[in-house]
C-alpha cells in the first residue's frame, strides 16, 4: 500500500477576476479543512497576491502556471522565480500541454524551468502527456517518457522530493473524454518504472504522480483507485467549489473493486 499523500491541484487557466477568484479561493479554503491530501490552486498571475491572502491560514497551498528560468532581465511580459515566492506562491507548474502545444514551449525550456523553480526552493508540477495522433500511432509511452527524461535532465536525486509529476494526456484536457483508469495506471506505471532507471525504486516509490484531463467527481474515485495515482490536476471542474472539494476527497477514497496492479517495476 502506497505512503505516498495525493496531491490535488486545480488550474484556473485563463479564468476569473479578482472578485470571483477571491470566492473561490474562500469556498476551497473553507471546505478543505480535514482532507487527507494536499491541495494546491494555479490562479492567474494577476491574481497570485490576492488569492494567497485569501488563503492565508488555510492548508492549501497557492501555486503558478507557469514561470521563466532566468532571475531578471529584459524578458518583457515573464515571471521570475523570486517573484513568485514573493507573493506566497510555493509549487509551480512546468510544461503543461497548453504551454508546449499552443505557446510552443520546448523540451529544453521546460527543463530549464523545472531547473530554475528547483533551485529558487519552489516545489514543480512537470507535466506530461501525449497528443491524440501520437496516442493513435502507438507512441503514448515513447512520448510521455521523453518528456519526463529531458524535464528531469540535471535535477539531482536529493531534489525529487520537491517533484510531482502529472500525467496529462492531450487528447483528454477540456475535452470532455477522459483516460480510463486503465489507461491512466498504465500510463502512471510507466512513468513509475522510468524513475527507477533514472534514480532509484526509492525514489520511483516516493514520487507522486497525478492524473489531470477531464477529470470530475463522477470518474475521480475510479481514476484514484490506482495504485499508481497520486491525486489530481483539475482544470474546468477547479472553477467549481462543490466539485472541486469533491474531487480532494476522492484522491485519498480510492474505489475497492478496482483492480491494483504493483506499484511500480524494480519498486
Amino acid at each position: 500500500m502506497s505512503t505516498r499523500t495525493p496531491i490535488v491541484g486545480g488550474n484556473w487557466k485563463m479564468n476569473t477576476t479578482a472578485e470571483t477568484g477571491v470566492a473561490l479561493a474562500r469556498a476551497v479554503a473553507a471546505g478543505s479543512g480535514g482532507v487527507a491530501c494536499e491541495v494546491v490552486v494555479y490562479p492567474p498571475f494577476p491574481y497570485l497576491a490576492t488569492v494567497g491572502g485569501t488563503l492565508a491560514g488555510s492548508d492549501v497551498q497557492l501555486g503558478a502556471q507557469d514561470l521563466y528560468h532566468e532571475p531578471n532581465g529584459a524578458f518583457t511580459g515573464e515571471v521570475s522565480v523570486e517573484m513568485l515566492r514573493d507573493v506566497g506562491v510555493t509549487v509551480v507548474l512546468a510544461g503543461h500541454s497548453e504551454r508546449r502545444h499552443v505557446i510552443g514551449e520546448t523540451d529544453d525550456l521546460v527543463n530549464r524551468k523545472v531547473r530554475a523553480a528547483l533551485a529558487g526552493d519552489l516545489m514543480v508540477t512537470l507535466c506530461l502527456g501525449e497528443t491524440l495522433e501520437q496516442r493513435e500511432a502507438g507512441r503514448t509511452t515513447d512520448v510521455v517518457l521523453g518528456q519526463l527524461r529531458h524535464g528531469l535532465a540535471g535535477v539531482a536525486e536529493a531534489a525529487m522530493g520537491r517533484v510531482v509529476l502529472a500525467y496529462e494526456p492531450v487528447w483528454a484536457i477540456g475535452t470532455g473524454v477522459t483516460a480510463t483508469p486503465d489507461d491512466a495506471e498504465t500510463a502512471h506505471r510507466a512513468i513509475r518504472g522510468a524513475l527507477a532507471d533514472l534514480y532509484n525504486p526509492q525514489v520511483a516509490a516516493a514520487t507522486r504522480i497525478q492524473y489531470g484531463g477531464s477529470v470530475k467527481p463522477g470518474n475521480a474515485a475510479a481514476l484514484a483507485a490506482g495504485p499508481n495515482v497520486d491525486g489530481f490536476l483539475v482544470g474546468g471542474a477547479s472553477l467549481v467549489p462543490d466539485d472541486f472539494l469533491a474531487i480532494t476527497r476522492m484522491a485519498t477514497a480510492p474505489d475497492p473493486a478496482a483492480d491494483r496492479q504493483p506499484e511500480a517495476r524494480n519498486a
